[in-house]
């Protein structure tokens, strides 16, 4: 929990989850007004605790007993529902926290969504609920509701439905509206819920909390979460990491890019791995899955439930292989497109198993659709299914049905029910697409807990991502913070000296090189060389004419060094001219970027990807959050196509990708810079050679 957060652990998780003494403050007579709802809900489904309407204008409502004021309660009531205007809100908060009642959800708007005032009055009301030890969900949230209990605590018209299945699914989400648009197609397609929570506009209790609480919630199994944004990661990494302990899936649909995201980039690295780039390697790192497709956060879950265990831990050097059976030539052919434009290979049968099948009364042809249509039996179905589990020439087993799921269900999905029965299905990840409109077959296989879809789209999502590794903490990554000494900059940009001295600090060899002045060109640095100006106020000295190659001797170097000069000062004639760097040239065999990043919303990312100046023109990167273990340096090296160059290609000459691994985690270590945080850094181009990596132009800008 938050660190001020006065309340027990275990009674703020009752409170938020589990209430059974709930205040309805606002509650209205009029039936027909949203303030009316929430008792409305719990009568209709349920509700066994005690429900408290506080409404001075009113005696009873439902057959409830009314209360005058929040003052008028009884003591032992756990959650305080606010549905009144925003002027009175700050003064029921000291009410209830009077009441002893550990946490209110504000329904009431008019709070930081509203504009600058509404924040400065968000913010008053935030400070007086922590002054007062009350825990805050909200404002401006639709509230929380236990399906298991009934204990519907929402506004949301969506829990007007007659019945409410239960499961073992909670969704956690920062649009209440959404919140009910999902919850409404999931239940339609037979999914079950545990709890949801709104968020609002999370001034206190954070998602990551409603995700700690759920991890130890016994009723929910799959955890979902619609996001906006991130806020308080600290918070929701120490959540996300105990639900990957206690073998929960976190599942989210994030919608777009940060508001401030890659404006802030100067760099490289922020046109190639921008915000949502970084937002994907957090999630990565903290064991997410994200779906792209809003239909697919919730048909994803019993994929994901079933087969947790057999998501991979690193990229494949090869696409994933999924096995598809059908019944429908046209249907299989739309889900192994989308299949091939997420990546995966719809795989054709091994010689061998296919002798396998004849020899078993089944005759199937070498094709990437194994194609059933009139010619087997249910039987025959079902051992087909159950031998390609089996198998070690795919990854996956996909099952496309076609007519017969709408008008023959029990029928259709029979042989695919009786091989999970078998339990042989546990084996391999075995899912379905049903190509037809067939509610009542997704019903039954819905409710055996298997991985069924009603897209095409929807599907290739979903197994893309099941099959995005999970970072392994196979090691732990460098923790020892440092701080910067007084002969670096503290603030703004370092210049190429200044940048390249930090990187051989943090153990990155470097090419030879000596800072001159730019009227004094003596040096002892072996020819042939690279001439660059040195300035703090140009990061990317190409643009500006700032680089002379290949230079072979002292006139050269004389001549090379007056161009130079000439040309910075006509492009960038308020640049001061700290001198010219000499180094000496090196030969690679490839050249790579690294590139680091404090995104603003999740912190510290470091990307390898391809080098050199055209390295925006066609990326090709891997991202992780930083600092990075020794491990994940190697995963991300695999990661780049251009790699393949030095790792045996063709026979090519093989770089040192173990020197590159080190490399790429000594310069992760930026990370771990306290009291001046670095905001970008790049070494680019990092030469990659036989025996040794080399870093030969580095850049580094510190957090304003």
């Amino acid at each position: 929990m938050n660190e001020f957060s006065s309340v027990d652990k275990s009674v703020f998780n009752k409170a938020l989850l589990n209430p059974s003494a709930i205040a309805l403050i606002g509650a209205s007579s009029n039936l027909k007004k949203n303030t009316a709802r929430p008792l409305l809900f719990m009568k209709k489904h349920g509700f066994n605790g005690e429900i408290y309407p506080v409404n001075p204008g009113a005696d009873r409502i439902l057959g409830e007993k009314v209360y005058p004021s929040v003052a008028d309660l009884p003591e032992g009531i756990e959650h305080a529902f606010v549905m009144i205007d925003s002027a009175g809100v700050e003064s029921v908060i000291e009410q209830c926290a009077a009441r002893k009642i550990p946490v209110v959800t504000i329904y009431s708007d008019g709070f930081g969504e509203a504009g600058p005032q509404g924040m400065q009055k968000q913010q008053q009301l935030l400070e007086k609920a922590k002054q007062l030890g009350v825990r805050l969900l909200g404002p401006n949230s639709i509230g929380s509701a236990n399906i298991q209990t009934g204990a519907i605590i929402s506004v949301n018209a969506v829990f007007e439905m007659d019945n409410l299945l239960k499961g073992d699914i909670s969704l956690v989400s920062q649009s209440g509206s959404m919140m009910g648009s999902l919850m409404s197609r999931a239940v339609a397609r037979g999914f079950g819920f545990s709890k949801t929570v709104s968020v609002g506009n999370e001034c206190d209790i954070s998602t990551g909390e409603i995700v700690d609480a759920l991890v130890d919630d016994d009723s929910t199994r799959v955890i979902l979460l619609f996001l906006e944004t991130l806020r308080d990661t600290a918070t929701l990494t120490k959540a996300l990491k105990r639900a990957r302990q206690a073998g929960k899936p976190v599942i989210t649909y994030k919608l777009g890019r940060s508001e401030q995201g890659d404006a802030l980039s100067q760099s490289h690295t922020g046109a190639i791995a921008g915000n949502n780039a970084a937002i994907d390697a957090y999630f990565q790192a903290n064991g997410v899955i994200r779906v792209n497709s809003l239909e697919t956060l919730f048909e994803i879950a019993p994929l994901v439930s079933r087969y947790a265990h057999l998501r991979p831990a690193a990229y494949a050097e090869t696409p994933v292989r999924v096995a598809v059976i059908t019944t429908t030539g046209g249907g299989a052919a739309t889900v192994v497109d989308n299949l091939g434009l997420a990546g995966i290979e719809a795989v054709a049968p091994t010689t061998e198993f296919i002798g396998q099948m004849a020899a078993r009364g089944l005759n199937i042809r070498q094709t990437p659709v194994i194609d059933l249509t009139l010619a087997a039996t249910s039987d025959q179905y079902r051992d087909l299914l159950n031998e390609l589990v089996k198998t070690d020439w795919c990854d996956a087993v996909l099952s496309v049905v076609g007519s017969s799921a709408q008008f023959h269900p029990q029928l259709a999905i029979k042989p695919i029910l009786e091989t999970f029965e078998s339990g042989n299905a546990n084996n391999k990840p075995l899912v379905v697409f049903l190509s037809p409109d067939a509610p009542e077959s997704l019903k039954l296989l819905q409710a055996a807990n298997i991985g069924a879809f009603r897209t095409p789209e929807g599907c290739a999502d979903a197994l893309a991502a099941f099959f995005r590794p999970v970072i392994q903490d196979t090691e732990p990554a460098a923790t020892e913070e440092f701080v910067l000494g007084e002969d670096y900059p503290q603030t703004g940009n370092f210049n190429e000296a200044e940048a390249n001295r930090l990187f051989a600090h943090l153990g990155i060899p470097q090419a030879a090189s000596q800072l001159v002045s730019t009227t004094d060109l003596a040096h002892q640095v072996p020819y042939p060389l690279v001439l660059k100006v040195v300035s703090r106020d140009i990061l990317h000295k190409t643009d500006v004419g700032g680089v002379s190659i290949n230079i072979q001797n002292d006139q050269h170097l004389q001549e090379a060094a007056q161009s130079m000069l000439a040309k910075v000062e006509k492009n960038a004639p308020a640049a001061l001219i700290e001198g010219l760097y000499i180094q000496q040239m090196e030969g690679r065999l490839i050249e790579l970027m690294l590139g680091y990043r404090h995104d603003p919303l999740v912190g510290p990312t470091v990307i390898l990807s391809t080098g050199g100046i055209t390295a925006e023109l066609n990326p090709d990167f891997s991202i992780r959050t930083a600092p990075v273990s020794l491990t994940e340096a190697r995963q991300m090296i695999n990661e780049v196509q251009y790699t393949k160059l030095i790792r045996g290609y063709r026979n090519l000459p093989e770089g040192d990708c173990e020197g590159l691994a080190q490399a790429i985690v000594n310069f992760s270590k930026l990370a771990l810079i306290r009291k001046q945080p670095v905001a970008e850094a790049e070494i680019n181009p990092l030469f990659i050679q036989k025996d040794k990596v080399i870093a030969v132009d580095g850049v580094i800008r510190l957090k304003d």
